[in-house]
């Protein structure tokens, strides 16, 4: 089956086409307009590509009633926009995307493929809240975390990259890009994750906080004299690695690290020990570590990061080659193998593709002429 894959960002629209054996038989990157969707370019691209058998959308936000895959249908889209609420920033671009679509190839069916849906497996201990019951039933709060395709694509990998199977596979996989989170997964499942009712919480970001004190919202509220939405928006767009060194791109700030600018090491460094940590929290709800994953832009091109965490994760097992070492020489396709010889745990940097994970969904859906 030929599968369009629609993944709606914050700025693009990226589109993919994969064959029956998940090549990338076309791609295309369309800037957002204004409602975050570039209609003529849309048309421009579908018209000139192969028809595609289905369709899969990648869905921010599935709530708890969305754990999988679904054919959307009229009662699945109400559905999906009552869940507005839960992600304002996000789950619009995905509908406007959606929607845009089926109006250009309305004959084809469509199936959601959600970033929460991986993580409806964390057990109610990594997932509830210590806050009152009354709030939780209202409003449905709880860890949902997000990432999820990206981290059921890069654990999957490293199973297949350990020529083990997933049973009792004990795996961390860190999706480090401008978003950032980790997935403890255990068994082809996902136990815990650092993101929580919003992406705001867990890891320093490019440009969000990552866990902060709620107490210093709440003071920050008082004597700033600041509304809900100017801390959210300071938090969201103007915290993390952006407000220690001034720009959220590694790549500037591992420049301006080998420049000796002191804003610049202490950002990087926040930016390792909340990564570490996080990393070694995760191991706790696996029972230990068999393998590391790296993936995402910063995941995937940052030596200096692996490097780094790998030396505060040695207790746990986990050492890396030297770059000297060609990474053992152990590349497979995009993926490879950064472990060092002998290390207990093995280190993986694991191209991000989501769009594969889509794919693979779209076609365990039973939806009409599918």
């Amino acid at each position: 089956m030929r599968v369009l894959v629609v993944n709606a960002g914050s700025s693009s629209l990226k589109l993919r086409l994969l064959d029956v054996a998940n090549g990338v038989e076309r791609s295309a990157d369309l800037a957002a307009g204004a409602d975050g969707i570039d209609g003529d370019g849309l048309r421009d691209t579908l018209a000139a590509w192969p028809a595609p058998d289905a369709v899969g959308h990648r869905v921010v936000h599935g709530g708890t009633h969305f754990t999988g895959p679904v054919h959307i249908d009229a009662s699945v889209r109400a559905e999906l926009d009552a869940l507005t609420d839960l992600a304002p920033l996000h789950q619009p671009k995905s509908l406007a995307a959606l929607d845009a679509v089926a109006a250009l190839l309305p004959d084809v069916p469509a199936v959601a493929c959600f970033d929460t849906a991986f993580h409806t497996t964390i057990p109610a201990e990594a997932s509830t809240y210590a806050i009152p019951l009354e709030w939780r039933r209202r409003y449905a709060i709880r860890r949902y975390g997000f990432h999820g395709l990206s981290h059921a694509y890069a654990s999957r990998r490293a199973a297949q990259l350990l020529e083990q199977p997933r049973a009792g596979l004990r795996v961390v996989s860190c999706h480090l890009g401008a978003g950032a989170s980790l997935c403890a997964v255990l068994a082809g499942r996902s136990v815990d994750t650092t993101m929580g009712f919003t992406p705001l919480e867990g890891l320093v970001m490019a440009t969000r906080s990552g866990t902060v004190d709620p107490g210093l919202v709440l003071w920050l509220e008082e004597h700033e004299h600041l509304l809900p939405h100017e801390i959210a928006t300071t938090l969201e767009h103007r915290s993390g690695l952006t407000a220690l060194a001034g720009t959220g791109d590694m790549r500037e700030i591992e420049a301006m690290v080998d420049r000796h600018d002191e804003r610049a090491q202490l950002a990087l460094d926040v930016y390792v020990h909340s990564l570490a940590a996080g990393i070694a929290a995760m191991t706790t709800s696996t029972g230990g570590l068999d393998a590391l994953v790296f993936t995402g832009g910063v995941g995937e091109n940052s030596d200096l990061v692996h490097r780094m965490t790998a030396q505060r994760l040695a207790f746990l097992g986990v050492a890396i080659a030297s770059p000297d070492a060609g990474h053992g020489g152990r590349q497979q396709d995009d993926d490879r193998d950064i472990s060092a010889a002998g290390a207990s745990v093995r280190t993986f940097v694991v191209r991000a593709r989501e769009d594969v994970q889509i794919a693979d969904e779209v076609r365990s859906v039973s939806v009409p002429s599918i």
